[in-house]
């Protein structure tokens, strides 16, 4: 048999008949669900798939910050019961929005290519930053941008802005913002690039770990069935993405990054280079933290490790001691 039929017989070997996906129910998250399903339905054209939509906590409490109710595990733990209780086979998540500890029994298959992981300016009235007069609301769900923000426009008003996509722009349309600072993948995913004024340059506002890039997670350990959702995955995995995000949440992890830290880590490949940059700071932006460093995108975790050691001689730790006493 040929190569080209080798790899056939296996792809049709390993095929499921049935996937279902779980997913939250906002706009964004059906559409990276949605998306999913035509790159499966793609590979495996005999296979059922459909979308299981719900509802987590993290979107139904949305009169607080993250990190006053329980951080970024409250948008997966209910999709985590429907692969533990057998009703879904697989859920796609928004990578920054996945904890750096998955709970036991649990992993990510397979990291999509990466979007635009940078950050965008949104609004009505101003070009930019720069335009924003004296006082004016700048709305922001994260305490990183909050903290990249105010230490170059000390003279703005950064307030928490919590919802979808759909919920955010909402608010600013309504003139409760001067403008608002969002993904720049969300807002492309959902063929809505015109509302992007500017794009924050990484040098500025630095993404947060996995931002731009959306993972799959499956339930580990053997099925009834014997599908090995792994081999099932494996060709949604873009690898660059992968090694990137891999170096990032390894400096997310040793610094036990979570919505109480406001903590960045961005990696670029260049053929077998990759490039760390990554920052902590405390929630008030006055003392922070930034180191940046190559290394073979074979050993991503090992970049992670190094460049948390440069933030770790910058004191570090004590950045990060002050953000947990002011959370």
């Amino acid at each position: 048999m040929t190569q080209q039929g080798l790899a056939q017989q296996d792809q049709a070997q390993r095929a499921p008949s049935k996937l279902v996906i779980a997913s939250r129910e906002s706009r964004l998250a059906m559409w990276q669900a949605e998306h999913v399903r035509d790159r499966l339905a793609a590979l495996y054209p005999q296979c059922q798939i459909s979308i299981l939509g719900m509802t987590t906590r993290g979107d139904q409490i949305l009169d607080r910050t993250l990190s006053k109710v329980g951080g970024k595990g409250l948008f997966v733990k209910e999709l985590e019961v429907a692969m533990a209780e057998g009703r879904a086979d697989l859920a796609v998540h928004s990578l920054k929005d996945v904890p750096m500890e998955l709970p036991e029994g649990f992993a990510l298959a397979a990291v999509l290519e990466r979007e635009d992981p940078r950050d965008a300016f949104v609004s009505n009235d101003y070009a930019s930053l720069d335009d924003l007069p004296p006082g004016a609301v700048v709305g922001t769900s994260s305490l990183r941008r909050q903290v990249l923000i105010a230490a170059r426009y000390p003279q703005l008003v950064i307030q928490p802005l919590r919802g979808n996509l759909d919920t955010r722009t909402g608010k600013l349309d309504r003139g409760e913002y001067a403008a608002i600072i969002l993904a720049a993948a969300g807002l492309k995913r959902l063929g809505l690039p015109q509302r992007i004024r500017g794009v924050l340059d990484p040098s500025m506002s630095l993404p947060a770990a996995g931002q731009g890039a959306m993972a799959i997670e499956v339930a580990t350990g053997a099925r009834s069935d014997g599908l090995d959702l792994a081999a099932v995955l494996a060709p949604l995995n873009h690898f660059d993405t992968a090694q990137a995000v891999l170096a990032e949440r390894k400096v997310s992890r040793v610094f036990g990054g979570s919505c109480q830290i406001p903590l960045a880590a961005h990696a670029t490949v260049d053929g077998e280079q990759l490039h760390l940059r990554a920052m902590v700071a405390t929630p008030d932006g006055r003392r922070s933290a930034f180191a940046e460093l190559a290394g073979p995108v074979a050993q991503p975790e090992l970049l992670g490790e190094q460049v948390s050691a440069l933030l770790a001689q910058q004191d570090a730790q004590a950045i990060l001691d002050a953000c947990r006493q002011d959370a």
